[in-house]
């Protein structure tokens, strides 16, 4: 294992904290009063595990959230697609499950004027509840991915009625059997979506030119964007429900929140095969994102990317590059316990 440099130092700023709230990241909880999270609000209790179409269910509006493993089945980047293979359809909505073997699955819904949203379960869902909920545009083709790995999975398209109110479109149940683990975790989706990113696959593959060593990789991929990407406190402020990276705008503006920095890490080191899964969960009591990455050498490294020589440091995009680089914000980002997994993209 080769040895690599401290890549951090610096402040930790609480404000690149509070940034990264339940207004800015894909969850199921809501912002504290405080500007923290609270715990995750189960949003729809009587869901819809056997709701019918048209039944009416409740969701929450959604904010924009192994060392001998085998080694993942990757050349360079890989693309969804909708093959029509095995689809459950009605008159609007189509759920293409054709490809889950690569984990993903692909939806399409035109539209009546009304908000839509997709719901996933997988095998998650029935040991601690886990379910994943995104939104959806009318009339393209929305690519979801398999993060539960395999087992038994169900897909709801949803279309807003009133208020919190959703009636069941189109419901999808499947069985999926990954090719391998890291597959929901090497294309593009819906909050890693670097499909049209054309510069962000460019400037990933620039960066790595000549470079084997997936840790490599890694470590001139993070240098790239914890020096080039600054946190932007006005944006934090002001996001939307809804919302989701753009890849090659952050590139190109060089600001984004931490929703942004890590899918843009994420989606550069997937096109370059590197298995990435981009993280939401707590950093201490705030809604937060980072990332976590796997090698053959190292199986899963869970959100730390660089080796001082002596261990494995975490890694934090946002925190380190929002806070400089001091000991004291490598002692927060370096301790595990100070994060909290929840959903896996």
């Amino acid at each position: 294992m080769k040895t690599w440099n401290k890549l951090l130092a610096g402040v930790l700023v609480l404000a690149a904290l509070t940034g990264c709230s339940a207004q800015t990241l894909p969850q199921e909880g809501a912002e504290s009063p405080s500007g923290g999270s609270a715990a995750p609000a189960e949003s729809a209790q009587a869901y819809i595990d056997e709701a019918p179409i048209l039944e009416i269910v409740e969701i929450e509006d959604e904010a924009v959230a192994l060392a001998d493993a085998p080694t993942p089945a990757v050349s360079a980047a890989l693309m969804p697609t909708a093959s029509g293979t095995l689809t459950q359809s009605s008159d609007r909505a189509v759920i293409d499950y054709s490809n889950t073997k690569d984990g993903y699955v692909m939806v399409n819904c035109s539209g009546a004027g009304k908000k839509l949203m997709v719901r996933v379960y997988g095998p998650s869902y029935g040991v601690n509840g886990t379910k994943y909920t995104y939104n959806l545009n009318p009339g393209e083709w929305t690519t979801f991915p398999l993060s539960d790995g395999s087992g038994a999975y169900k897909v709801v398209v949803h279309e807003n009625t009133t208020g919190n109110k959703y009636s069941t479109l189109l419901t999808a149940e499947f069985t999926v059997t990954l090719t391998d683990e890291f597959a929901p975790f090497l294309r593009p989706n819906q909050y890693v979506n670097y499909q049209n990113a054309v510069n962000s696959i460019a400037k990933a593959a620039q960066l790595t030119q000549g470079v084997a060593d997936p840790l490599v990789k890694v470590e001139k991929i993070y240098q790239f964007v914890v020096n080039n990407v600054t946190y932007d406190q006005q944006k934090a402020a002001t996001v939307q429900s809804g919302y989701l990276p753009v890849l090659d705008e952050t590139l190109a503006t060089g600001k984004g929140i931490c929703f942004d920095y890590a899918a843009l890490m994420a989606g550069m080191l997937r096109s370059q095969g590197v298995p990435c899964k981009l993280v939401v969960g707590y950093a201490g009591t705030v809604y937060h994102a980072w990332i976590s990455v796997w090698t053959a050498e190292t199986g899963w490294i869970d959100g730390a990317v660089y080796f001082d020589g002596a261990s494995w440091h975490r890694m934090d995009p946002t925190f380190i590059s929002s806070g400089g680089n001091s000991a004291a914000i490598q002692q927060y980002v370096g301790n595990g316990s100070n994060y909290n997994a929840m959903y896996l993209y």
